[in-house]
């Protein structure tokens, strides 16, 4: 977009959603972001059909810069108004007893969305947890989450063709969060917790990033 307009274009675009948010408490989510600040998300849910199955686990931490900041992690149970699926329980471990204490969805996405302010998200396989946390706050705000997301699973596909020699460019790649995590040479936590899997997601992003941006 010519530089001419961009401006006028995002003060524009920024008045037509803040018109349009339900809850004028949250215009802070469409705010500049901090430099060089991201917030790596995931949720665990009760199955995995993101129009109907619900959150019952959030995690996320904060990223600046280089730093994974876990001493700011975010974490927190949600209690479902439906069953959790037997599948979903062989997955994450969480059964209905688990999260029976947890916060109610509207609580949940309160906290959350004070927690990630307006910084880009990054996640794995995050469209899943962006359609549900969607679903969660469009009832509240009238509109969905604005910030930019980054897929760390992209960001590694991207990073693994460039390597490839050209008559390889398109080759299936292995985009499991436990062989990325391996060929990034980076630790892993025990996956299906939500903090854990948004720690694990903010490793690699930093990695990534440097990797992406280097000749």
């Amino acid at each position: 977009m010519n530089t001419v307009w961009s401006a006028p274009w995002r003060r524009l675009v920024r008045a037509w959603m803040l018109y349009h948010l339900g809850d004028q408490r949250f215009r802070f989510l469409y705010d500049r972001a901090p430099a060089d600040e991201w917030v790596s998300v995931d949720c665990e849910t009760t199955g995995l059909d993101p129009h109907r199955d619900e959150i019952i686990s959030i995690g996320a931490v904060r990223i600046v810069g280089n730093r994974v900041l876990t001493s700011e992690r975010f974490s927190l149970l949600v209690r479902p108004s439906k069953a959790i699926s037997a599948e979903a329980v062989k997955v994450h471990g969480l059964r209905e007893r688990d999260v029976a204490q947890g916060v109610d969805i509207d609580e949940a996405m309160h906290r959350l969305l004070h927690f990630i302010g307006p910084r880009p998200l990054v996640g794995y396989y995050l469209e899943f947890d962006v359609a549900l946390i969607n679903r969660a706050i469009f009832p509240m705000l009238g509109v969905r989450l604005p910030q930019p997301k980054l897929e760390i699973s992209a960001m590694y596909y991207d990073w693994k063709q460039r390597r490839l020699p050209p008559y390889q460019h398109g080759a299936g790649i292995d985009l499991r969060l436990a062989t990325l995590m391996a060929d990034l040479g980076l630790p892993t936590r025990h996956a299906h917790d939500a903090v854990n899997d948004a720690i694990m997601a903010a490793l690699a992003f930093v990695k990534l990033r440097a990797l992406l941006a280097a000749p």
